[in-house]
């Protein structure tokens, strides 16, 4: 398939906010050594000096419908960040399936995605293995098993200040407060082999909690753009 200049597919078409997205998704919530989240979690220079550390967010999604159509995705948030609106969390690395989702997702929200292909398989145990690779390259391997009775959840429950991501592109700071609804279990992770190059060490921290979301339903709203200002 041919590229553009911009190392993406010249056919993507716009699809700007807001999005409606489905699927099931894995989260992980982990602590990590501090050294490795100031030196290998890919923060981007203009939010370094506006870290939070402490904990950080691991996530697989298979979206089995989304406004650029089905895609998966592996991101890893390393904390929240100070902004004018106050602590906010941010993706620093992420890859999903879809060209449309890179461009509209780095276009909407400043979310800094790249492509990748997915893998995801069955074991004999029960559990679900997560692979993400580039070029038949393997840098992600994961497994997860979750357990338990499934209940109701829903970010209403959340304040919009502990959802609000923040995204720096172009000097500009992109806000957005996402929502989302679906059930819930207990989950686990059980192996976590990456390549540091392209993702944080997240075989490295401590599981504080995980959770699996089923059948969930998320909508991420337009974004507020503004420069980033004095803190």
């Amino acid at each position: 398939m041919s590229q553009s200049a911009g190392g993406h597919p010249p056919d993507v078409k716009p699809a700007p906010a807001p999005w409606t997205l489905s699927g099931d998704a894995t989260i992980v919530m982990l602590e990590l050594p501090e050294r490795l989240l100031k030196e290998q979690s890919f923060i981007p220079e203009a939010l370094r000096p506006r870290f939070e550390g402490r904990y950080s967010l691991l996530m697989a999604l298979d979206y089995t419908s989304s406004n650029v159509g089905p895609y998966r995705e592996l991101l890893f948030i390393p904390g929240r960040f100070r902004t004018r609106r106050g602590l906010c969390w941010s993706i620093s690395k992420i890859y999903v399936s879809s060209w449309d989702s890179v461009v509209n997702g780095q276009l909407n929200w400043g979310i800094p995605k790249e492509h990748a292909d997915f893998e995801i398989a069955r074991e004999a145990d029960g559990s679900e293995r997560f692979r993400a690779s580039q070029g038949g390259d393997v840098f992600a391997d994961l497994r997860f098993a979750a357990a338990g009775p499934s209940l109701p959840a829903s970010s209403a429950l959340v304040p919009a200040r502990l959802r609000r991501l923040v995204h720096h592109r172009d000097g500009h700071d992109h806000f957005c407060a996402p929502t989302a609804r679906g059930s819930a279990r207990h989950a686990r992770l059980l192996e976590a082999r990456v390549d540091p190059a392209r993702m944080p060490r997240v075989d490295e921290g401590r599981v504080v909690f995980a959770v699996r979301l089923s059948s969930f339903q998320a909508e991420f709203p337009v974004a507020d753009v503004e420069p980033p200002g004095s803190l």
